[in-house]
């Protein structure tokens, strides 16, 4: 069992583009604010973008800033990732996650519910 699920990940040419969504069980009385994570293989899992329960703040990591563009639907229980321009350094399993709040967080260990990940491998 997982408390989200992402979807959209595979295998694509470096400038090639990727949009992977995440869907939340969150009931709609809560605010959270959603984030995206990943990992690459010997590496510590980072912060890639955030978004606020409102959908009017978001957040991302210098490394994807200009390329990535994170976003919520509406009803406010998905969320989005639009990967342009990808690079063979962005590949990693990326994770979806969720935190109690309104506000956006590049903090993982703020974030209380995790997705299992999905793969983006971009090849050179």
């Amino acid at each position: 069992q997982v408390p989200l699920v992402e979807s959209g990940g595979g295998l694509v040419q470096a400038g090639g583009s990727l949009r992977l969504s995440c869907a939340a069980s969150i009931r709609t009385f809560s605010s959270y604010a959603m984030g995206w994570f990943r990992q690459a293989p010997g590496k510590e899992r980072e912060f890639v973008a955030a978004i606020s329960w409102s959908g009017g703040n978001t957040y991302y990591a210098d490394s994807v800033k200009g390329r990535f563009t994170i976003s919520r639907a509406n009803p406010k229980n998905t969320v989005y990732l639009q990967m342009n321009s990808l690079e063979p350094e962005d590949t990693a399993v990326y994770y979806c996650a969720a935190r109690l709040g309104t506000g956006v967080s590049g903090s993982g260990r703020e974030y209380d519910r995790w997705g299992q990940g999905t793969q983006v491998t971009v090849s050179s």
